[in-house]
């Protein structure tokens, strides 16, 4: 296998140049069917179909998926979440990175190849290019040819679909964090806010162009993940490669000839698996990090084997541990480590978004007056109390209070209703009959929900009183 550098130096080589700084030289990827080109095509569109179409479902009476960054709310389903519950996301990140390392030590860049944002908007605006321009012997002859109507009109209508495309996008985007019916309408009576739409320009003009013009670039220069993958692949990390015992010494042959005769390999070095690849690459020189695993070079190869009656499988998915004649271990210490622990955060998530608690109760101490003696020498100290219902459902919340003896709650009613996914704030007095110890006391204020008593939150407080 070549190293880094062999890699990274390989394409500089074959652009018949000594200078790493060499012009980037735009990319045709050759059109490609096969197994692995389905499932991308099909991965696609689940992806792409589920980011526009979520934020039109409706979940009683509100939109199922909308972050509502003002309101700081964020509804999933018939899930509300809140500031508070914060530390889910950070679980959520948590099992994302360690979702990487387990698939990536498995199967490589298998994230890359099928469910990236790069590489599924770049599929999309690669489609309406071949739609446009044509297929790839013509979009390298308009490119070349000089400008004419004909020019004009078939790279006009490029940036109609690209553009619209784009703006959709950022439409789209901008729905998951305001409701996107009422930005429809904002849009159709140009009321739309500055920030939404700054936020509908700046992600469509990204989208449009990392997915139209950078392609490959960002793969290559702009994404992290490209250089530190080496470290998560192993001698049994199922990867992309180049049978090159049964592939060398590589050469043109009519089909049907004795190419073993003329110590030829299985190989006819037409190049396809090169024209088929989206970055650019030989995959015969080996693992290069810019391969992202797309597997069109493996359908490129497949349907050349098939031409020539060879057999299938001279790209493939194999192991290094297989490609030097040994037997691929899938559950090793790396694979089961991973494993085991992203098992457990998805187990220990579930249960923490199950068993967490649907109120919440802060309290505020009134920092006007630390406390008030009444007339009959009666102590008081007054706080602010707001009442969060994370549930759907209102609920009827009852306050008390834990501290020492003769600890009193007065409050304006006996409950209170709060709705759901709604905040209440209301103003609480505690009393406590004088006198009594100077300093600070500790007490607890409970709130209860009278029809689902499991349902309690407390938070801590403390109350002053003079000294004696």
């Amino acid at each position: 296998m070549p190293s880094g550098t062999d890699a990274a130096t390989s394409g500089t080589a074959d652009a018949g140049s000594d200078s790493f700084y060499v012009a980037h030289q735009k990319i045709y990827p050759r059109e490609i069917s096969g197994r692995f080109n389905r499932l991308r095509t099909i991965t696609v569109i689940t992806l792409l179909g589920l980011f526009y179409l979520v934020p039109w479902l409706r979940w009683n009476g509100r939109q199922a998926v909308l972050f509502d960054l003002p309101a700081r709310k964020f509804y999933i389903l018939g899930l509300t979440f809140w500031p508070q519950d914060f530390f889910l996301l950070s679980w959520l990140l948590i099992i994302a990175a360690l979702s990487l390392f387990f698939f990536t030590a498995l199967a490589g860049r298998l994230w890359c190849g099928y469910a990236c944002p790069q590489t599924v908007w770049t599929e999309v605006f690669v489609w309406m290019e071949r739609l446009a321009e044509g297929k790839r012997s013509q979009r390298m002859k308009l490119d070349l040819a000089p400008w004419t109507v004909h020019k004009v009109l078939r790279k006009g209508a490029k940036q109609v679909l690209w553009i619209g495309f784009a703006l959709w996008t950022g439409y789209t985007f901008v729905g998951f964090f305001t409701p996107i019916v009422t930005l429809g309408r904002e849009i159709l009576a140009l009321s739309l806010g500055p920030w939404e739409s700054f936020w509908i320009v700046f992600y469509g003009f990204a989208t449009y162009g990392n997915a139209g013009y950078l392609r490959e670039q960002v793969c290559k220069y702009m994404c992290p993940y490209a250089r530190f993958q080496s470290a998560m692949f192993d001698h049994d990390t199922l990867i992309v490669s180049y049978d090159r015992s049964r592939g060398e010494p590589r050469g043109a042959r009519a089909r049907g000839s004795d190419y073993r005769a003329k110590g030829l390999g299985d190989c006819i070095d037409c190049k396809v698996c090169v024209q088929a690849c989206p970055t650019g690459i030989d995959i015969r020189n080996g693992l290069q990090y810019e391969c992202i695993a797309c597997t069109a070079c493996i359908d490129a190869c497949d349907q050349v084997m098939d031409r020539m009656n060879y057999p299938r499988g001279l790209i493939r998915y194999a192991t290094e541990r297989s490609m030097e004649g040994g037997a691929t271990r899938v559950l090793r210490p790396r694979i089961l480590i991973y494993g085991a622990v992203l098992g457990a955060f998805i187990v220990g998530f579930f249960l923490a978004v199950g068993m967490r608690n649907l109120l919440g109760i802060d309290v505020l101490r009134d920092r006007n007056a630390l406390y008030r003696v009444l007339a009959d020498g009666t102590i008081e100290n007054v706080y602010t109390v707001r009442l969060l219902n994370k549930d759907e459902l209102a609920h009827q919340l009852r306050l008390s209070a834990e501290g020492p003896i003769g600890l009193a709650l007065d409050a304006d009613r006996d409950a209170y209703t709060v709705g759901g996914g709604e905040v209440l704030t209301i103003a609480v007095r505690l009393r406590m009959p004088g006198p009594q110890p100077g300093g600070s006391h500790k007490v607890v204020l409970r709130a209860t929900a009278v029809d689902a008593p499991q349902l309690t939150r407390a938070s801590d407080t403390r109350f002053i009183s003079p000294a004696g």
